[in-house]
Order: C-alpha cells, then structure tokens, then sequence
C-alpha cells in the first residue's frame, strides 16, 4: 500500500518546532579548482553544510520532531535509542535539550568521538556487542523504565524532521537538476525527497548507498524491505543490517534513482572534500560527494547539482588514517 505522503503543512510545523533547537545550515557554491577539473566548468555544484548541525550530524531534526510529537508525558521518564553513533549523539543533544534524560545503546565499534560525544551531552551510554544486542537492550529499557523510543529512521515524525531539510534546501537555492544524499536506514533521504516532491518535483532526487551496505537498493530491487547479512563499509553510519517497511515506501516513491560507491570512492572524495572545501568530514558526510565524482560525473556533467554533507562527527587520527590510505596525501592537481 502506498505511504501516506507528507504534506507541506506538517514539514512546515516540523520546521516550527525545531526554530531554537537546531541550526539553518549554509549552502555554499562548490568552486574548488579539483572539482572543476573533475567535473567541468559548467558543472554548477553548491553543498549544504549539515555537519554545521548541533551535534555535528543532520540527526537532531528527525530525534527532536518525534520526541516533541510524543509529548512531555511520554519523556518524562528519558529516552532511549540505539545507534551506531551519530543517532545516539543527536538523542543525547535532544534529550538535553527537551529536559529529560538519554539512556543510548551504542556499538563497541563506534568512533570513540561519538561516544564521548553523547556522554557530553549528558546521556547514560551502554555498549553492545552488534547492532541486535544494541536494540534488544533499547526494548529492554523501554519496557523496564518507560522509556520513549527514539527510532533513529522508521518513524513517520523523524522523516518529518529530516524533511525540514529538504525545505531549506529549496528556500536557499534556485531551482537544481539533482540533489545527492547518502542513505543508511532511509529515514533522511525520505524526508528530503519528500520537500523536494512537493516544492521542487523537477529536481532528481539521487540515493547513493555504500557497495557494502546497499539494503535499501538490494530492497527495492526485491519489492520489499530486505536484510543485510553482513554489514561491510567505512560510512559506518550508513550500515543499518535492514531496511524497513515504511522508509522502504518513501523511497520508492520519491527517490528517483540510487547508486552505489566503494569505500576507496568514499575515501577519495573525503580527500576531496578536504583539500577543496577546507572541511574534515566523516565517511558518510563524503559519500555523496563519492557519488558525485564517480558512477553520477558523466550523467551530471554541465548540470546544476546540489550535494547533502550529512555529518562530521569523527576523530583526527580515523579521519587521517582515511586519507593516508586514499593515497590524496597531497592536494588532488598536485599529486595526481
């Protein structure tokens, strides 16, 4: 059956309920001299800058718009969420911000930025062993403590939240031939394909996922929500082990097409991204970029491109060992 599509009214209260608790993150002309050399002169790239969001990550919009539609009454016993990092950090924020309480269930192979991150933000942080310890444990505390729920994508507010930025995409850029976002769970893309249906249905909404953690291509190639048996990428943040029954529909229909990058792209455009945009960002925040320069450079060749930069939340020595082993030590003209 199809989803029930969002309407403007709803992203728009959304975006109301946010003012305060998150930032209107830029959107900047991309006129690095690699990416030009790559790409073309007529090539018109712009990126919005979410890893300028609290938190460091888009994930704020979507932890906050659920946890205010769930209501004072269901916080007032904390919150809980699973995650491989960067949702855990955004729960964490949220919590702090709405005046409850963070009890997050994160990975052992989480960066250690995020953890300390999440701490940070004054949430309990637990650890488990993969991500179904990790969520058995976030059940646990939901039915111990009464605790609300914090789903990192498959929840139709969070997809509101991610949804307000599609709008600010739309409101600070003319109109674009494609926008790039790099997809995990699907919860950020849906809401951003979502804006763009309903304000800017000319633009092509483009899903790019890791080769090795590609759930939602494997998904909708299959007609219906899969899993992953093994999870395999550096975008750590883009490994959801399934894909879910109701970001499955909004891809479906609202995505228009998807492609898959390897982590040596990622790599090169984390390099990229470096040396040409002066920003430090983590594997998933490159992997539209990635996208960009690799299996998209010749079909969007001479367009108007707009690039999501979903996150930055990892530590110098991750982040150096990135570039050394995409052998972009040097910046891209002088060491090609």
């Amino acid at each position: 059956m199809p989803v029930e599509p969002l309407t403007l009214e709803e992203i728009r209260s959304a975006a109301d309920g946010l003012v305060g608790h998150v930032e209107r993150t830029p959107v900047v002309p991309w006129h690095g001299p690699d990416l030009r050399r790559l790409l073309g002169a007529d090539t018109r790239v712009s990126v919005k800058l979410e890893q300028f969001q609290r938190s460091g990550t888009f994930k704020p919009r979507g932890a906050i718009t659920s946890m205010l539609a769930a209501g004072d009454e269901a916080l007032r016993s904390g919150v809980t969420a699973f995650s491989a990092g960067n949702h855990a950090v955004a729960t964490a924020y949220a919590a702090q911000r709405l005046g409850t309480h963070a009890h997050v269930v994160m990975l052992q192979s989480a960066n250690p930025l995020r953890v300390a991150k999440a701490r940070a933000y004054g949430a309990e942080v637990e650890m488990a062993v993969d991500g179904a310890a990790a969520r058995a444990r976030a059940e646990e505390l939901v039915a111990s403590d009464g605790r609300f729920f914090v789903h990192p994508f498959e929840n139709r507010n969070t997809i509101r939240g991610t949804a307000t930025l599609g709008l600010e995409w739309i409101e600070q850029e003319d109109p674009l031939d494609a926008v790039i976002v790099s997809v995990g769970g699907g919860g950020l893309i849906s809401g951003v394909a979502s804006a763009f249906h309903l304000l800017s249905p000319e633009t092509r909404v483009i899903g790019v996922e890791p080769e090795g953690a590609d759930v939602l291509q494997r998904s909708l190639e299959a007609g219906s929500p899969q899993q992953m048996p093994v999870v395999s990428t550096i975008a750590d943040s883009l490994g959801p082990p399934a894909s879910e029954p109701l970001t499955f529909e909004f891809c479906q229909q609202y995505v228009h097409q998807w492609v898959r990058v390897s982590d040596a792209q990622i790599r090169e455009a984390m390099a990229l991204v470096y040396y040409d945009l002066n920003q430090a960002v983590e594997p998933a925040g490159a992997t539209a970029t990635a996208a960009l320069i690799g299996p998209l450079r010749e079909q969007l060749r001479g367009r108007r491109v707009g690039v999501l930069i979903c996150g930055s939340i990892i530590d110098a020595a991750s982040f150096a060992a990135h570039i050394e082993a995409s052998g972009k030590t040097v910046p891209f003209e002088a060491g090609s």
